[in-house]
C-alpha cells in the first residue's frame, strides 16, 4: 500500500494511469462505442476528416476512427497474453533456480541465455509456419521469448534474500521452501516484477504492431494497430496523414507504460528519487543526471542540484 500511495503522488505517474485507462476503455468498450462496423466498406474510399467521418476513410472506404477503437482490443490482449506466458513461464523458474541446485541452476541459465539470443521475429514465424498462422500462436512465442527477462529479475531479487539473515532462520527451524518464498520473498519480487511488466508490456505492443505489418498473427481485415499502419503506407500520397492516427495512440500507449515502470521504480525504492516531471522523464535528463554532467559545479552546489 506505501508503494501506491507514492506513486499516486507522482503527477507523471497519475497522467500515464489516465492515458492507459483511456486505452483499456477502448479496449473493453471501443468495438461497441465505434460510430460504424468496422469492417464495412463505402464507396467513400481515401477521405480526409470530416463531419460524417472524424478520421477519415481508409483505401477500402472503412471509417478510421471505428478500426482504431475496434483494433484497440486485439493490441492490449495480445500484449498481455504476452505478459501473462513470460511471467508464468520466467518468475516460477527463475526463484526456483536458487534451490534447484548447481545442476538445475546451470541447466535454467543456459536454457535463459538460448531464448535470449533468439531474434522475435525469426522465432514468432516459425512457430506461426509451424502451429498455423493465429494471434495466439504468435503472442505464446513472443510471451516464450520474454520469458528470461522475468526470470533473471526474479533470480537476482530471490539470490540478494536467500542471504538475508532472517531467510537462513527460517531455514535453520525447517521452514519450507514454499513457506519462505511466500512469506520473506514474494513481497520483494513482486514490485520488480511489475515494473519489468510495465516495460514488456509496452515493448510486447511494438512486436505485436511490427508482426501484424508483415501479416503474422493477425490477418487483414481484423483491425490492428500495426495492420492500420501496414495498409496506410501503400496510400501515401493521397493520405500522407493516415499513419499518424495508430502511429500517436501506440506512441502514447507505449510512452505511457515505459513512464509508468519509471515511476513504479521509484515509488518501490526505500530512498526515492527526485520526482521529475513528464517531459523530463520522457528526455531522460533528471537533475542529478546534469550534475554529473558538469563536473566543475562546485561541492555545495553538488549537493544543492542532487537533493
Amino acid at each position: 500500500m506505501t508503494t501506491l500511495r507514492r506513486l499516486f503522488s507522482i503527477p507523471s505517474a497519475r497522467v500515464c494511469l489516465v492515458i492507459l485507462a483511456a486505452v483499456v476503455l477502448l479496449a473493453i468498450f471501443g468495438e461497441a462505442l465505434a460510430p460504424y462496423d468496422a469492417l464495412r466498406q463505402s464507396p467513400q474510399i481515401l477521405q480526409g476528416p470530416s463531419g460524417a467521418h472524424l478520421l477519415g476513410t481508409d483505401y477500402v472506404g472503412r471509417d478510421v476512427l471505428s478500426r482504431l477503437m475496434a483494433g484497440t482490443r486485439l493490441s492490449v490482449l495480445g500484449a498481455l497474453e504476452v505478459i501473462v506466458v513470460g511471467m508464468a513461464l520466467g518468475v516460477p523458474t527463475g526463484l526456483a533456480s536458487v534451490w534447484a541446485g548447481r545442476a538445475g541452476e546451470w541447466f535454467a541459465l543456459r536454457l535463459s541465455e538460448t531464448l535470449t539470443v533468439l531474434p522475435f521475429t525469426v522465432f514468432t514465424i516459425a512457430v506461426a509456419a509451424t502451429l498455423g498462422n493465429g494471434m495466439n500462436q504468435a503472442m505464446i512465442a513472443v510471451g516464450i521469448l520474454s520469458a528470461p527477462t522475468f526470470f533473471r529479475i526474479s533470480r537476482a531479487v530471490a539470490l540478494g534474500l536467500r542471504t538475508t539473515q532472517y531467510v537462513e532462520s527460517a531455514e535453520l527451524m525447517g521452514a519450507s521452501t514454499w513457506w519462505i518464498l511466500r512469506t520473506h520473498m514474494w513481497s520483494k519480487v513482486l514490485p520488480n516484477v511489475a515494473v519489468a511488466a510495465a516495460q514488456a508490456c509496452g515493448a510486447a505492443l511494438l512486436i505485436i504492431a511490427s508482426l501484424a505489418f508483415l501479416g503474422v498473427g493477425v490477418t487483414p481485415p481484423t483491425p490492428t494497430w500495426g495492420g492500420m499502419l501496414a495498409s496506410d503506407l501503400g496510400y501515401l500520397e493521397l493520405q500522407p496523414w493516415a499513419p499518424l492516427f495508430p502511429g500517436v495512440l501506440m506512441m502514447l500507449t507505449v510512452g505511457a507504460l515505459n513512464i509508468l515502470a519509471d515511476c513504479l521504480r521509484e515509488a518501490g525504492s526505500d530512498a526515492p528519487r527526485a520526482r521529475r516531471g513528464l517531459l523530463p522523464r520522457l528526455l531522460g535528463r533528471s537533475p542529478s543526471i546534469r550534475a554529473a554532467a558538469n563536473p566543475a559545479l562546485p561541492s555545495k552546489e553538488l549537493d544543492r542540484v542532487t537533493a
